[in-house]
């Protein structure tokens, strides 16, 4: 049984609109154990990022100035996840974008290729009325995601694999909790994680003006509603990808 857990981060929240993918991060599960096999890329959107989304992977324009294309690397990426079983968080949300940037480039239907597991969907039917974000889950299921700092696809993936099989088995954990656990490989053999695969992520610290400008948006927002998300209470979260 061959596995890939997936993670994107994208431009921002809808394709419709003209975001485009800019990461991809896949962990292989073999028999519900990871492989070693990852397939891992940055990608150049050739558009810009919506408000605030760039702050939230930690990703710029600069960054992936020298990335490839979605059109480059999309053979490698097809025959990765060829014939696969997908496990994402918000499914509709990853395949969306991976759909749209199939048919900009011509390359017929995901969908076709694949089957998806949503996990979202597992949880909010294993734990109806409560918050099933990743990091709920992981906080629920004893995940450890202390080192994500950023959204990432890579490291989502990796944890997204922890509590997918948490979800499935009852098993906490299988090794991606923390760079140096050790884990049970394809083979059964134990091995070390190795967090060098992490290819490097930018640092994005905000400017003096840009914080004072936060700052002021914040402060229209607490007069209209009341309060900001960013105060800290919120009604309801919204459903990460």
């Amino acid at each position: 049984m061959r596995q890939i857990v997936l993670d994107t981060e994208t431009t921002g929240l809808e394709w419709k609109k003209g975001n485009r993918v800019v990461e991809i991060g896949c962990v292989e599960l073999l028999e519900r154990r990871p492989s070693g096999n990852n397939f891992h890329r940055y990608l150049k959107p050739d558009c810009d990022f919506e408000q605030g989304a760039a702050e939230v992977t930690g990703l710029s324009l600069d960054f992936l100035a020298d990335k490839p294309r979605f059109e480059e690397i999309v053979e490698e990426f097809l025959a990765y996840v060829d014939g696969a079983e997908l496990i994402i968080h918000n499914a509709a949300f990853d395949m969306g974008f991976l759909e749209n940037e199939l048919q900009l480039v011509g390359k017929g239907r995901l969908a076709e290729r694949v089957t998806v597991t949503d996990t979202l969907a597992m949880a909010r039917e294993r734990y109806p009325g409560q918050r099933n974000s990743l990091d709920a889950l992981c906080k629920r299921l004893g995940v450890d995601n202390a080192h994500r700092q950023l959204h990432g696809g890579l490291l989502d993936a990796q944890i997204l694999a922890d509590v997918y099989i948490a979800l499935t088995s009852g098993q906490e954990e299988i090794g991606f909790g923390q760079p140096d656990t050790e884990v049970a490989s394809a083979s059964g053999t134990v091995q070390a994680f190795d967090a060098s695969v992490l290819l490097p992520r930018p640092r994005v610290v905000a400017t003096a003006s840009e914080q004072q400008a936060h700052e002021a948006r914040l402060e229209r927002l607490r007069k209209k509603a009341g309060h900001a998300w960013w105060d800290g209470e919120r009604a309801a979260e919204p459903e990460p990808a």
